[in-house]
Order: C-alpha cells, then sequence, then structure tokens
C-alpha cells in the first residue's frame, strides 16, 4: 500500500500510531482540499481538478489513489465521490474550520 496505514512506521510515528496515519495521510498535498471538494458532490478527473484549481494533474491522480485505498473516495459512474468514512471525516473538519476561523481573526 502506498498510503500510510496504521501499524506501520509513518511520518511522527515510528510504530505507526493510527491518529497519526491519519494525519500523515490527510497532511500530504491537496488531500483534504480533494476531501473537501468531493463534498460538493461527485466529479470526473478534469472537474475535480477545476474544482481544485493548481494541482497539477500528477499530484491529483497520486492523492485519488492514495485516498480510494484509504476508503476515504470511490469511483462511481458519475466520477469520484466521497465514501461513508469521507464524509465522517469531512464532517469531523467543521469543528476544526470555526477554530481557524477565530484564530484567524486574531491576524
Amino acid at each position: 500500500m502506498s498510503f500510510p496505514t496504521p501499524g506501520k512506521p509513518v511520518r511522527g510515528s515510528k510504530s505507526g500510531n493510527h491518529l497519526m496515519a491519519l494525519f500523515d495521510l490527510l497532511g500530504r498535498s491537496w488531500s483534504m482540499g480533494i476531501i473537501w471538494r468531493l463534498h460538493e458532490g461527485p466529479c470526473t478527473f478534469r472537474a475535480l481538478q477545476e474544482r481544485c484549481e493548481s494541482i497539477s494533474p500528477s499530484t491529483l491522480n497520486k492523492r485519488l489513489k492514495e485516498l480510494v485505498q484509504a476508503a476515504m473516495i470511490k469511483r462511481t459512474l458519475e466520477g469520484y465521490a466521497l465514501t461513508k468514512k469521507g464524509e465522517e471525516i469531512f464532517q469531523l473538519l467543521h469543528p476544526l474550520e470555526d477554530w481557524a476561523r477565530n484564530w484567524a481573526k486574531d491576524f
């Protein structure tokens, strides 16, 4: 598997702590942006590339493969879409978004 896997060494954890494995996956370039954009609805590779604006095709392809392997997104007849796990992680980002909005007011 090419994506960070719990129980195997990941950035920040030689033991592969499950939370650190998740942070490693979500911390990769564009991972969270792809999840965020797919929350808007399923879309094709090209449409997702447009939603993400500045992502390169190679980065998008790599992240899609990792997120599919991690069961956060899936391929459908409409293109790529969030899985139940992908929707769950998106919902968990809302409190962080609220916190970040308040934090940003300090700058």
